[in-house]
């Protein structure tokens, strides 16, 4: 968590508003309590000044729908003015929970029909508001941030048009690739990590850990996951490896399509507890596949840490690696949707990121500079610092 005292000398662009679609309900309710919270304790002169009026609010939350028609046709509707206002909209492409129907039939809402909610609210307030913000955890189409022969370039074409339908900053956590903003220079894009988080989640559970070089490693389970694997390294201090794979173009010299072999590169695991560390679990089969590679190479423990916990096949894999002590726990953030039964499974561990978001909303809202938010180094190390001298090591308030 950023220092928020820097903002009791700044003055905020416009009124805060925020837009939850019903995607992200239960993540935006928490956001706005954070808000509401962060706001009454804050001194800011603001707060008295009568131009700022609702600075210091009950709620931030403003009332937005997204209607269905019979035929599956869409539209936004706002119920409250938004003119003038500061707006932030938080989405989440990821959450196949929400049904509508259409032509009589119950049909699930996919990432393209959130992205398309997504843009109907933005045109409904557009020309009223004063600045509009989008909140998107997962980037729509982040992972397909290039283009190989004939293919489309979804995320960079969404970005662009974000951009061009009038929206100032795009906030996004973990980009597959944070290149991909490029597609768009004029349009503000702010990517956050959450290592923090994952860090205080973990050791919340698994109090046992000792955070040196001699006991623990991080590890990417692949080369494009290496540079997040070593930053989470460098902060807790210890040293950190990859698997790769190692590929025979005896066969096919000129294309990607040679058969490969998993690798690694780095110091021994033997005897050390490892934080296996990726954006995306989808599946979970690549994850998987390595949390075994380590448990053969004898690590001692495997924990497995991903922004993203997406699930799309289901538990089973887990359930069967969890049995056959692959790994020990599974954290991930709730930045997306997660299904209910994973709340249930004894590995899981969430981080959540609702305080952290809310921050960052009030920050920007301050147009406040975001490098104290970006790296929150200097926050992991003094927690680490209490959790290694076991000073309330897990009950920390943050």
């Amino acid at each position: 968590m950023p220092d928020l005292h820097m903002l009791e000398t700044a003055i905020p662009v416009a009124s805060l508003k925020l837009i939850v679609m019903d995607s992200a309900v239960r993540l935006g309710e928490n956001v706005n309590n954070h808000l509401v919270t962060f706001r009454k304790n804050i001194k800011n002169l603001a707060k008295s000044d009568h131009a700022f009026k609702g600075y210091a609010a009950d709620s931030y939350l403003l009332n937005a729908t997204c209607y269905r028609f019979g035929s599956g046709e869409g539209k936004a509707m706002i119920s409250e003015s938004v003119r003038g206002a500061d707006l932030f909209i938080l989405t989440d492409v990821c959450n196949h929970s929400i049904s509508y129907t259409m032509n009589g039939y119950t049909n699930y809402k996919s990432p393209d029909d959130h992205y398309q909610d997504l843009k109907r609210v933005i045109a409904a307030v557009n020309g009223k508001a004063h600045r509009i913000n989008v909140i998107m955890p997962f980037l729509y189409e982040g992972r397909q941030f290039k283009r190989n022969c004939r293919e489309s370039l979804d995320c960079a074409y969404a970005i662009e048009e974000l951009n061009n339908m009038g929206v100032s900053n795009l906030i996004t956590f973990d980009a597959h690739d944070p290149s991909i903003q490029n597609a768009a220079p004029l349009c503000g894009f702010d990517n956050f990590t959450p290592p923090y988080q994952f860090i205080r989640a973990l050791l919340a559970t698994e109090d046992h850990l000792l955070i040196n070089k001699d006991h623990l490693v991080v590890i990417s389970p692949d080369a494009g996951g290496l540079n997040r694997a070593i930053y989470f390294a460098n902060v807790l201090g210890v040293n950190t490896g990859m698997f790769y794979k190692r590929r025979n173009y005896s066969q096919h010299p000129e294309t990607d399509t040679a058969q490969g072999v998993k690798e690694f590169l780095g110091d021994s695991v033997d005897g050390k507890d490892v934080i296996l560390i990726d954006d995306i679990i989808d599946t979970g089969s690549s994850i998987l596949e390595t949390a075994r590679l380590l448990r053969a190479m004898n690590a001692k423990s495997v924990y497995i840490c991903g922004t993203f916990g997406l699930f799309s096949q289901g538990l089973n894999l887990f359930d069967e690696a969890y049995e056959k002590c692959y790994f020990d726990k599974v954290v991930t953030t709730n930045l997306t949707y997660r299904i209910p039964e994973l709340y249930e499974r004894p590995y899981y561990v969430e981080a959540d990121m609702s305080k952290f978001l809310a921050s960052i909303i009030d920050f920007m809202n301050h147009d406040s500079s975001m490098s104290n938010v970006y790296t929150p180094t200097e926050k992991i190390q003094e927690f680490l610092a209490r959790y290694n001298n076991r000073e309330n090591s897990c009950e920390i308030n943050e």
